[in-house]
């Protein structure tokens, strides 16, 4: 409640049609905690699932019964929030086709209006909670491709349209009107309607995006408050976007987005040849190309139904940052 305060205080402009969203855990929701955020005008919920399988619950160690995730639901609606999205996650130990598709189904039984359904990302270098997992019960990458596949199948008969690579929502949300009118975007936290806005990252670990940067806070307490009482931001860390950054972000992101580029808009927007520019990336996605997979023309760039499986790795083609990590070490997550 005091943060929400804080945010009103400074930030003054608020419209009357924003959208204000939380992500929340169901297993701490409360009918005290959805009052306030009501009290404050939220009207976008995002809810934590990742699988409702017991099995892989108890192995991720996060224990969420359908019937809390369902009363969370109803708490909200019942307090008038009007949209409710679901993260569910792919990849994870111990999960089928089988075992994913029953929690298909119940999700869809929650009537949500958007799911994001990630891909699980294993990264025990970095993260030492993922070091206590058995690696040899993460499904195998053409399992986790079956799942994928599966799930954009049931989804969309289901009645939702997939949005870019990794989300899914009802014909009247705003992400399902915005791909048919061009306003779709991507940015480091998924799909938006809000192209170029800035984020400011609010707390430990928080990354905030700028248009030539990113800043990530401190992870440590007692370094974030020490910048904070000097007046000064908490970045411990970022990086300044440099033209070559900027143009490779547009390319990545319009192709995340919306499976295709508008080669001459590209020119336009940079003052740049992109046949000439890219001439090393468009080498690396002829392999795409002929396996029919995209379709490189004069004007446009097209990712097909298929390829939008592999969006991932067609964008890597762009990625300039890759390239300078090639040297074995582990930095990255897997694509699959």
């Amino acid at each position: 409640d005091r943060i929400i305060k804080l945010i009103i205080k400074h930030f003054k402009n608020f419209s009357d049609e924003a959208e204000i969203s939380c992500e929340i855990d169901p297993r701490f929701l409360d009918q005290a905690q959805t009052d306030i955020l009501v009290g404050h005008g939220f009207n976008r919920v995002s809810f934590g699932v990742q699988d409702f399988d017991e099995k892989v619950q108890k192995t991720i160690h996060r224990i969420q019964p359908f019937e809390l995730t369902d009363n969370a639901v109803k708490m909200v609606r019942k307090a008038g929030i009007k949209s409710v999205n679901m993260d569910l996650i792919y990849g994870l130990p111990f999960q089928t086709s089988e075992t994913f598709k029953k929690t298909l189904e119940m999700a869809l039984k929650l009537d949500t209006d958007r799911f994001a359904v990630f891909n699980y990302a294993h990264v025990p270098w970095m993260k030492k909670t993922m070091r206590k997992i058995d690696e040899t019960t993460l499904p195998h990458p053409s399992e986790k491709l079956t799942i994928l596949k599966y799930t954009i199948d049931y989804l969309t008969s289901n009645g939702l349209r997939m949005i870019g690579m990794d989300h899914f929502a009802k014909p009247d949300d705003e992400l399902f009107l915005a791909i048919d009118k061009g306003e779709l975007h991507r940015n480091f936290q998924g799909y938006t309607t809000k192209g170029g806005a800035d984020l400011v990252g609010v707390g430990l670990t928080s990354i905030g995006e700028g248009v030539d940067y990113y800043a990530q806070n401190y992870k440590d307490m007692k370094e974030y408050e020490e910048a904070i009482d000097n007046d000064k931001l908490p970045f411990y860390r970022g990086v300044e976007l440099n033209f070559d950054d900027k143009v490779r972000k547009y390319v990545i992101m319009e192709l995340m987005a919306n499976f295709k580029l508008d080669i001459k808009r590209f020119e336009k927007e940079f003052g740049l040849d992109f046949k000439s520019y890219f001439k090393d990336s468009l080498e690396e996605l002829k392999e795409f190309e002929d396996e029919g997979l995209i379709k490189i023309g004069d004007e446009f760039i097209d990712i097909n139904k298929t390829g939008s499986l592999l969006i991932r790795n067609i964008a890597m083609c762009f990625d300039a940052y890759l390239k300078r990590h090639g040297s074995g070490k582990k930095v990255f997550s897997k694509t699959v």
